[in-house]
């Protein structure tokens, strides 16, 4: 009978124990930031547009410049999802892998690093069907209203091989 009384006093004080734990509530927050990026990637993948630009914040500075030259420029999240839309669209699949996290956490912001490969697809009469994207990203998030977002997206080209001009080759 005394058990039925102490064990939610004991679930309680272990679960305030653990959240109050800044080791648990730093594991917890880079699991929701790796959660966010794998989202990002994921959901591009499946061309849920919606699902992307809720990894977002209002506005991001957003580098791609590794790939196209020029400058970062800041967006928001519906002018980069209409971008990737339209630079996708013609693809029969892509494919991102990531992996090789490190995140750094603070109180309302983290730093996270990641490397990424991008595979595009389309199958064609050159019978050169895809073309892949190898490189690193470098992320910032911030916390807003509890829920991590990316503000600094930034891609770091490697290389690219396969077929550069793979909607060409119709």
């Amino acid at each position: 009978m005394q058990l039925t009384i102490i064990y939610p006093i004991i679930i309680i004080l272990l679960f305030w124990v653990c959240k109050s734990d800044p080791a648990v509530r730093t594991l917890v927050n880079e699991k929701n930031v790796k959660d966010v990026l794998i989202t990002l990637f994921v959901e591009t993948d499946n061309r849920h547009w919606e699902k992307v630009k809720s990894c977002f914040a209002d506005e991001v500075l957003f580098d791609m410049t590794s790939l196209a030259g020029g400058e970062p420029v800041r967006m928001t999240p519906q002018q980069i999802v209409d971008g990737w839309a339209n630079g996708l669209k013609a693809l029969q699949a892509i494919h991102h892998q990531v992996g090789n996290f490190k995140i750094e956490v603070s109180t309302n912001e983290a730093n996270a690093f990641c490397y990424g490969i991008a595979s595009h697809y389309l199958s064609n009469d050159s019978g050169k069907n895809t073309r892949t994207f190898i490189g690193s990203y470098d992320f910032h998030l911030i916390l807003i209203d509890n829920i991590w977002k990316i503000d600094q997206f930034k891609f770091n080209s490697k290389y690219v091989t396969g077929n550069l001009n793979l909607e060409a080759s119709e």
